[in-house]
């Protein structure tokens, strides 16, 4: 759930960002909450459906049997900052590699700075190791993908790529978000450099445009939607066009290579298209800008789907993403603002081969900010409200457990009923616990299994600050380095 600033602020407006809850701030809070029971027969439904996950090595079995033939698996988080959420996630996706023949991951993460990681596990880098992979994740929030369970993942992926028998079954790391504005300029002004330079002068002069308004994208967006600037859409779609019409050139240019480099080239200027009228919108609607960010994740996901396809003979996807981004919208009070997102898309895109699965937590801790582009901090994360599926979960009394809501059982009747959902992103306010991070949703309709961890700990960054202070001894480095 990684929204802009500007939708950060307008949703967290006059709340204290400076200090993370104290045990009387959570006391008065689970005071203040409303009084909601469930029925004893609901608990007992849920326990009787529930299959535990107990260990460091859970039985993922059922999971495996759950999503059978489909080719399109998303996997959710209900916080970017969970250690269960990214450990479980990995060792599921594992497990698809290995006994279903997946063959890429694409995850929330900027196009350009995935690719880096692309290029590391199918060793074709010059990064020495998994940290340098990941270096090119600077911006905020970087512990999203720059911490301890993503490092011990790329060191895996990596040395699975290389055990493989061919590189045609080797598995690809992508990204699928519209952030990098600039980054993605200057990728398709290099890409062109090495190949055509007055290409590369044209598209210089094309991204100028853009360019004269700063480094940060959001001067661009403000000023041009406004009318107080001129706007960039032609300039940056005609780039997008000039590069298309050079494909068969190019495709001549770099042997073996030449079509995942066009194809990494391409996905960069259709995302600072995309882009582009991202920010010139974010200003103007938060519905609008949140339906065009999903809407070209999916774009990019359709297109990776297709280039693997025709590259490998199959395409097997994985997608990591927010349970916001990947459960489906349609059962969830964001279809009310008219909201859509890749969940929904999905469904509609591949009836029958795709699986949405949720994750959720009661209480623990997460790594989170108290503001945009402010630190991350270690938070301790309030116990789930009344009336939300997380205190529902708690109460079934299973620490660790999953439900599948693909078949007709009561499970999923108790499921269809809607409660309060929790959804925490980059920034975490505890102190607005209800109004900034709870909406309403029919958790049965929304995933086709969810995943719960009763008690979960803030995932591990690999830079830690004053304000990240963990409660216990630090864990040994992953493996992945």
């Amino acid at each position: 759930m990684n929204s802009s600033p500007i939708q950060e602020s307008a949703r967290l407006a006059d709340v204290d960002h400076r200090q993370p809850p104290s045990s009387r701030q959570i006391q008065t809070l689970e005071e203040a909450k409303p009084v909601f029971m469930p029925h004893k027969s609901e608990l007992e439904k849920i326990r009787q459906h529930a299959r535990p996950l107990t260990g460091t090595s859970p039985d993922l079995d059922g999971l495996l049997e759950m999503i059978g033939n489909a080719s399109v698996v998303l996997l959710g988080e209900s916080s970017h900052g969970t250690h269960e959420f990214y450990d479980l996630r990995a060792q599921l996706t594992k497990r698809l590699i290995l006994e279903k023949d997946f063959n890429a991951l694409a995850v929330e993460a900027d196009w350009p700075d995935a690719y880096r990681v692309n290029r590391f596990v199918r060793g074709e880098s010059t990064d020495h190791d998994a940290v340098d992979a990941l270096a090119g994740f600077e911006r905020f929030p970087s512990w999203m993908w720059r911490n301890a369970d993503v490092l011990d993942f790329i060191g895996w992926l990596k040395d699975h790529n290389e055990h493989v028998y061919s590189s045609d079954h080797q598995v690809g790391f992508y990204g699928l978000d519209l952030y990098s504005l600039h980054k993605s300029m200057n990728e398709v002004i290099a890409y062109l450099q090495s190949r055509d330079p007055a290409e590369a002068a044209k598209a210089r002069s094309l991204y100028g445009c853009i360019d004269r308004y700063g480094h940060d994208p959001q001067n661009y967006g403000l000023l041009a939607s406004s009318g107080q600037g001129k706007t960039c859409r032609d300039e940056v779609i005609q780039q997008l066009v000039n590069l298309r019409a050079k494909e068969v050139e190019y495709l001549t240019l770099d042997g073996a290579s030449a079509a995942d480099e066009y194809f990494f080239a391409e996905q960069n200027a259709l995302l600072v298209k995309n882009a582009e009228n991202y920010y010139r919108k974010m200003y103007r609607s938060y519905v609008s800008s949140w339906n065009l960010r999903d809407e070209h994740m999916m774009e990019m996901l359709v297109k990776l789907i297709a280039h693997l396809q025709t590259q490998n003979g199959s395409a097997k996807m994985i997608v990591w993403a927010h349970n916001s981004h990947i459960g489906d919208a349609r059962a969830t009070e964001m279809s009310w603002r008219g909201e859509l997102n890749i969940g929904q898309l999905a469904r509609q895109a591949f009836p029958g081969q795709c699986r949405l699965i949720g994750f959720t937590t009661y209480t623990g801790t997460v790594t989170a900010a108290s503001g945009w582009h402010l630190p991350a901090e270690r938070k301790l994360v309030v116990p789930g409200l009344e009336g939300s599926y997380e205190k529902l979960f708690h109460q079934v009394g299973i620490p660790d457990f999953w439900l599948d809501f693909t078949g007709s059982d009561s499970a999923v009747e108790v499921m269809q009923k809607p409660h309060l959902e929790r959804a925490i992103g980059v920034v975490y306010v505890p102190e607005s616990e209800r109004q900034s991070h709870y909406f309403e949703a029919n958790l049965a309709n929304q995933f086709d299994a969810v995943i719960h961890h009763d008690l979960t700990r803030a995932v591990e960054p690999l830079e830690r600050t004053s304000a990240w202070q963990p409660d216990e001894a630090p864990e040994s480095f992953p493996a992945g380095l």
